[in-house]
């Protein structure tokens, strides 16, 4: 016997929901019918019916509607918002057959959103390029209208799910994009079909910090009180979490150090410096590497930080080389337009395509060669966080402080020259290119503390 008859996904507009519905919609047996309660449309916008029945006949009796739901092949359902018929809210969360998928997202930046669609017009967005930029106007009482509307709701739902002993499957607007998370969900709802890829219909909108979205920050940052409660001062991250990559670690044998490469990195000249203390271990599994660990009581781990600039433009070498980018290449070239044969150019422009790109706006996937530091930095920690994060124009005294303090000598280190490869960045160089590193990698600069790199 099914798990679940029907679902209803409890969600408000802005907080990702078409995306989980192109998500739930992908899962074989799976059909989720829209908003299939909105006052002002029957499912989706420029539809005159939803399963035979009428905009006016839903309206006459949402029951009607919701019972047809249910009673459709397969798991169906759809969603609701706070502002949705309330008729038939009662029948969805009373009912256990009916799976609960509540939708979350910070209140701030759904009701920033929602101001800039408004203003655009734009709900949904399929490619970076075709997107209207907008500023919102920040309205304190329009914002405090905006959380009790959410707040209320929200509430509703939460009593009415502890009162019957019901629960719900919880997703917050960053878990959406994650596959993970999702063939979770799809196992909740007790659906065989598993997702192999995400959507690549839909993408956010308005992945910039939150103060570079309305014309007013300062007004907002005193509505608020100056006081953080929705992590106004978080910079919004789409990227995809990730594995930390255990087979690159490079650890000494029998002398406590371990090597966490964040790519690309100087990982000859690291090696050939831990070869001068014993030998060098690599293709670890986290098994080994937790047998590693428990062999070396007092162990130091490290990874080391480039010039977000300066590894963009190493990144994007090895993109124009690599035979495994080729299909990237591409792309770059038909969707794009890029004109990757200017070196100059064409990495700017193509650093003006990462921020769009790291913020989740393109149809391509991102490589951990060009994901930002503080990504892969959070990735790594998964395993264990590093003892010291090491900074490439200090290389050799950061070395020497990590074997002292693991109680070794401190070997001579041949520092490579980091602005290495077929085309030198120095050669290239452009002040724009400053600031298409600071808009692309803006969680690097702020909480690594990186200036420019020509400063």
């Amino acid at each position: 016997m099914a798990r679940f008859d029907s679902f209803v996904i409890l969600a408000a507009m802005r907080t990702g929901s078409n995306l989980l519905e192109a998500a739930l919609n992908a899962l074989a047996g799976v059909t989720c019918h829209g908003e299939a309660f909105n006052p002002a449309l029957i499912g989706y916008p420029k539809r005159d019916t939803l399963l035979g029945m009428s905009l006016a006949e839903r309206d006459a009796d949402p029951l009607v509607l919701w019972q047809r739901i249910g009673a459709e092949p397969g798991l169906n359902g759809c969603r609701y918002f706070p502002d949705h018929d309330p008729r038939v809210l009662g029948a969805m969360l009373d009912d256990p057959r009916c799976a609960k998928i509540v939708l979350n997202r910070n209140p701030l930046e759904s009701y920033i959103s929602l101001k800039i669609a408004r203003a655009t017009g734009q709900w949904r967005l399929a490619d970076a390029r075709h997107r209207i930029a907008a500023l919102a106007k920040f309205d304190a009482a329009e914002y405090a209208a905006h959380l009790e509307t959410l707040q209320q709701f929200q509430l509703r739902v939460l009593h009415a799910l502890q009162t019957s002993g019901q629960t719900a499957f919880y997703l917050d607007y960053e878990d959406v994009p994650d596959l993970s998370v999702l063939n979770g969900l799809a196992q909740w709802l007790g659906v065989e079909a598993r997702l192999d890829t995400l959507s690549s219909k839909l993408v956010p909108q308005n992945p910039e910090p939150l103060e570079d979205k309305v014309s007013n920050p300062a007004a907002m940052e005193a509505a608020l009180s100056r006081l953080d409660h929705f992590n106004l001062a978080r910079t919004p991250n789409f990227e995809p979490r990730r594995g930390p990559n255990v087979p690159g670690f490079m650890a000494l044998r029998g002398g406590g150090l371990l090597f966490m490469p964040i790519r690309p990195a100087p990982d000859a000249a690291i090696r050939a410096w831990l070869e001068q203390l014993g030998e060098v271990e690599d293709g670890f599994s986290q098994k080994t590497l937790r047998q590693w660990k428990r062999r070396h009581p007092g162990h130091r781990s490290f990874t080391v930080l480039r010039h977000p600039l300066l590894r963009a433009h190493q990144a994007f070498c090895t993109l124009l080389e690599a035979p495994s980018f080729e299909e990237t290449r591409r792309v770059l070239t038909k969707s794009y337009k890029m004109k990757l044969d200017d070196h100059g150019p064409a990495f700017l422009a193509w650093l003006r395509w990462l921020k769009p790109h790291l913020g989740g706006q393109t149809k391509l996937p991102v490589q951990p060669l060009w994901a930002s530091q503080s990504n892969m930095v959070q990735s790594i920690s998964q395993i264990g966080a590093p003892d010291l994060l090491a900074r490439e124009d200090r290389l050799a005294e950061d070395l020497a402080y990590l074997a002292g303090a693991a109680g070794l000598e401190t070997p001579a280190f041949t520092a490579p020259d980091p602005d290495s490869g077929p085309v030198k960045l120095a050669d290239i160089w452009q002040p724009e290119m400053e600031k298409a590193a600071r808009e692309a990698y803006p969680r690097d600069f702020l909480q690594f503390g990186f200036g420019d790199w020509r400063a």
